[in-house]
């Protein structure tokens, strides 16, 4: 079975959003508060953007931008590549390696359902090569063919 992202990543997630007129310094706090990094930016259901800590760091503290006045369609990933619930989770680690993000939204037709992180990812596949360890060793050890029977 192939792993997907919707349900074997994420399932049941709890989305914190913001509309594109919010200011950086709501972010903060919502990330904060959430322990969240990465904030979807949503106008009438639809994802315009996403804005993640790094965002804030790089482009709002580096560049000496206000947090009350600066709205996070100034900052965020306008147009972000995204995700579809089916996508296998090794293809959406290796774009997010190519393109160096750390987190991708899911879309499943045109309606957000979740963000992906690589640590999320990284956790599955760490899973899934354990299990490819467990069934290689089941069938070597346990089958009656392998090279201690």
């Amino acid at each position: 079975m192939v792993a997907k992202i919707v349900p074997n990543i994420i399932s049941n997630q709890t989305l914190f959003t913001l509309p594109p007129d919010s200011t950086c310094r709501e972010a903060a706090r919502m990330m904060g508060a959430n322990r969240i990094s990465a904030v979807p930016i949503l106008e009438d259901e639809k994802l315009l953007g996403i804005v993640t800590e790094r965002d804030l760091t790089a482009k709002v503290l580096a560049g000496a931008l206000d947090p009350d006045t600066t709205r996070l369609d100034k900052i965020m990933t306008k147009n972000p590549d995204v995700l579809a619930p089916d996508d296998p989770p090794f293809n959406a680690l290796e774009l997010m390696r190519i393109r160096g993000y750390r987190h991708l939204p899911v879309v499943d037709g045109g309606k957000l359902v979740g963000i992906v992180s690589v640590r999320d990812l990284y956790a599955a596949a760490k899973d899934q090569l354990e299990e490819d360890v467990r069934q290689r060793e089941a069938f070597i050890f346990d089958t009656g063919y392998g090279a201690g029977h």
